[in-house]
């Protein structure tokens, strides 16, 4: 199995694949409407976009500048079991997201989604392949998780372009 968590002990062997970065963003029509928050004790004051299916929904986990970890209370205005439904609300100007780097990076390469509050770091998650603890993994399981972390090896290309921001702001 491929997932992506922090995962508790478990008699599992999990095998790291990738970094899960996560990205806080808006359209600019968004943010034109309803202004960009300079800090994130403003996302009170604006619609925000959250998965339904995680425990906390109504707070949001953020590091600071100075590397502190501040709780964000925030007020849903849309909860959706899918990251990809949030990021297709974000662009058409329904609200702010954060949502895994992967589901959003076509949309900030594109500029339809804009990424908010850079000077805070959302928690970070990996992705492993997962399988049973066993003497004789079987060749073609061996292969793909190898196939799976060359692949993934380095930065993951749906981050590049959050790079490539960074190196330019």
């Amino acid at each position: 199995a491929i997932r992506i968590a922090n995962l508790p002990d478990s008699s599992l062997i999990a095998r790291r694949l990738a970094p899960i970065r996560t990205v806080m963003c808006a359209s600019p029509s968004y943010l034109k409407r309803m202004g960009t928050p300079r800090t994130a004790d403003e996302l009170v004051a604006h619609h925000c976009l959250v998965y339904s299916l995680l425990r906390d929904f109504e707070y949001w986990q953020l590091t600071d500048s100075k590397g502190e970890e501040v709780r964000i209370k925030i007020h849903p205005y849309i909860k959706a079991s899918t990251g990809e439904f949030l990021k297709d609300a974000a662009v058409e100007g329904l609200g702010i997201i954060l949502v895994p780097s992967f589901i959003a990076y076509k949309e900030i390469e594109r500029g339809s989604l804009v990424p908010v509050l850079k000077d805070y770091k959302p928690s970070r998650l990996e992705a492993y392949a997962i399988y049973p603890q066993t003497r004789h993994l079987s060749q073609r399981v061996r292969v793909f998780v190898d196939f799976l972390v060359k692949r993934f090896k380095g930065t993951p290309y749906w981050d590049l372009c959050l790079k490539n921001q960074q190196q330019q702001g």
